[in-house]
């Protein structure tokens, strides 16, 4: 019998998710300053910057604002919400001193087409998770048909030669539409005003 080994994807540690879910249930909701007045105003958190503003000043009977002692803790502090620490990278030399199984990265805004590419074929292959990029399934699709049996060079002479054919009423149906529009419109000349219709 031979055993194979199957890749473990790494999973990291929900403790430290589960402690920040449960902080943030006790903490109360922090809304912008008068939203529930006005309807141009959304909830979403803005600080309040003016002199007689009561939740800057903290005065009792109105909602709390955010502050040092709501703070998340400690060990969930800084966390993706996917339970991995982020780690910026720039090049494919950084990625040897990742850890997969607490770690992801993500790929800096500077780094170009070429070098991006680089690191995510090694990432791949150290299996590492990359926070900034978006797999779409036809993309894995086209990667897992890369992978196993290649198509024939005939099969796939076949297939262009079907498109090509698909494509070709098409076109044709544009053309005559365009010609449609192009063509000056027939009208009857308009009676004088003397003349009547006969």
């Amino acid at each position: 019998m031979t055993t194979e080994k199957t890749e473990r994807k790494p999973s990291p540690s929900r403790k430290a998710l589960k402690a920040r879910a449960r902080t943030k249930n006790k903490k109360p909701a922090f809304v912008r300053a008068e939203s529930w007045k006005y309807d141009r105003f959304s909830l979403s958190w803005r600080r309040p910057r003016g002199l007689d503003n009561k939740i800057r000043r903290k005065i009792k009977g109105w909602p709390p604002g955010p502050s040092v002692g709501y703070k998340g803790p400690k060990i969930a502090r800084g966390l993706h919400p996917s339970g991995y620490k982020e780690v910026i990278v720039y090049n494919e030399e950084k990625l040897s001193s990742v850890d997969p199984s607490t770690q992801a990265i993500r790929i800096a805004h500077t780094v170009g087409k070429r070098k991006r590419a680089a690191i995510i074929a090694e990432a791949k292959k150290l299996n590492v998770k990359i926070l900034n990029v978006k797999i779409s399934p036809e993309t894995e699709e086209k990667e897992e048909a890369a992978e196993g049996e290649e198509e024939k060079p005939e099969e796939e002479g076949k297939k262009e030669k079907e498109l090509k054919e698909e494509k070709k009423p098409k076109e044709e149906e544009k053309k005559t539409k365009k010609e449609k529009q192009k063509a000056p419109r027939k009208t009857e000349p308009k009676p004088k005003k003397g003349e009547e219709k006969q």
